[in-house]
C-alpha cells in the first residue's frame, strides 16, 4: 500500500503545522521548528509511504528543519520503534544518547522511539526512512543502545547492499505480491542487521567452531519442533542429552534467551503463515495452534508486540 502526503494541499501558512502532524502520524509523535527563524512560511515536504509486512518505508523530500521526540512526546505514546534515516540527497544528522551521526548521500543511522533524540537538516535534503517493531531488531542485535547515531557508510559493504536493495525496492513496491513482500523486508532486515553488526560498538567475541557447532544443532532441533506447544528449553536438553545450562550457555552470545527464541521462531512462522494463499481459509487461531502456541489472546498480543499490528491486520495485507 503507497501514500503520498504533502505540504502543497494546504495554504503556506498552514504548511509548517500540516507537516508537523503529517510526520507524526507517518512516524511517532514528533515537533518539527525551521531552521531559521522565520521561514516556515517557505516550508515545502512530501511523504510517499510505503508499507510492506512489519517494515513501512518511507521517502521524505523537504525544506531545512529541525526534528525533536522529547521527554513530553515520550510520554505521551508508548511508540516502540526503531527507525533508519538513509540520506538519499543534501546533510542530514541524527542525534541520539550523546552521539551525532552526520549523514552524506548514501549514509544511514539507526534511532530509536523509546528514547529522545533530534533529526536536522541545514538544507533541503531526501532521505528513505525505514520504520520496524522496536521487538524485532532488539531480536537480532544485541545492546542497541550503543549503536544508535553512528554513521554506517553506503559505499561499502552491508551499506552499500541495502542502498542498492532500497533503490529497487523504491522502483518495484508496488507490484510486489505480499509472500514476496515479506521476504523482501525480511531481506532489508537483515541487511540492516549486517551493517550494524560493522559498527565497532557491535563487536563481540567470535564464538569457537565447537559453542558454533551445538548452537546450530539447538537451532535446528527447534525449528523441527515448533509446532509442539510442549517445546521447552528442558524438553531439548533431554531430547538432546545436554544439561539446561548448557543450552544457555551456547545462546549466551545472542541477543534472544532459548526461550525468546523459541517464540521468535514460532511467530516468524506464523507471520509467513497468515500471508500464504493456500492458508487463507484457515482461522488465525488455527495457523497460531499449527505452531505451537495454545493461547490465541497470547497469541495476539505477542503478535502486535513483534509486528506492530493485529494477526487479522497482517493477514489484510494479503488482499490488499
Amino acid at each position: 500500500m503507497t501514500q503520498l502526503l504533502s505540504t502543497d494541499a494546504v495554504p503556506r501558512d498552514q504548511r509548517l503545522a500540516y507537516w508537523t502532524d503529517m510526520i507524526c502520524n507517518v512516524y511517532v509523535q514528533l515537533g518539527c521548528d525551521p531552521v531559521r527563524e522565520g521561514d516556515s512560511g517557505d516550508f515545502e515536504g512530501s511523504i510517499r509511504q510505503h508499507t510492506l509486512p512489519g517494515l513501512d518505508v518511507s521517502v521524505v523530500t523537504s525544506s531545512p528543519q529541525k526534528v525533536m521526540r522529547t521527554p513530553g512526546h515520550i510520554s505521551h505514546s508508548s511508540d516502540d520503534y526503531f527507525l533508519v534515516s538513509i540520506q538519499a540527497s543534501g546533510r542530514g544528522v541524527v542525534r541520539q544518547d550523546g552521539r551525532d551521526a552526520v549523514l552524506s548521500a548514501g549514509d544511514f543511522a539507526l534511532y530509536d522511539s523509546t528514547r529522545p533524540y533530534q533529526l536536522l537538516f541545514d538544507e533541503s535534503f531526501e532521505q528513505i526512512v525505514l520504520k520496524l517493531p522496536g521487538e524485532r531488531l532488539r531480536s537480532e542485535l544485541r545492546d542497541t543502545q550503543a549503536l544508535t547515531a553512528t554513521t554506517v557508510s553506503g559505499r561499502e559493504g552491508a551499506g552499500h547492499l541495502l542502498l542498492g536493495m532500497i533503490r529497487t525496492l523504491r522502483e518495484d513496491i508496488d507490484t510486489l505480491q505480499p509472500a514476496s513482500a515479506l521476504a523482501v523486508a525480511n531481506g532489508v532486515q537483515n541487511i540492516l542487521v549486517a551493517g550494524l553488526q560493522t559498527l565497532p560498538a557491535a563487536s563481540a567475541p567470535s564464538l569457537s567452531n565447537l559453542t558454533a557447532y551445538h548452537l546450530a544443532r539447538v537451532k535446528r532441533r527447534i525449528d523441527e519442533q515448533l509446532a509442539d506447544p510442549s517445546l521447552s528449553v528442558s524438553t531439548l536438553a533431554a531430547e538432546l542429552g545436554v544439561s539446561v545450562s548448557h543450552i544457555h550457555r551456547v545462546f549466551r552470545s545472542e541477543p534472544l534467551t532459548p526461550s525468546q527464541y523459541i517464540w521468535e521462531r514460532r511467530l516468524e512462522a506464523c507471520s509467513r503463515d497468515l500471508l500464504e494463499p493456500r492458508l487463507a481459509g484457515r482461522p488465525v487461531a488455527d495457523i497460531a495452534y499449527g505452531r505451537g502456541f495454545n493461547d490465541a489472546a497470547h497469541f495476539s498480543r505477542a503478535f502486535k508486540e513483534r509486528f506492530g499490528c493485529s494477526p487479522r491486520e497482517w493477514r489484510q495485507q494479503r488482499i490488499q
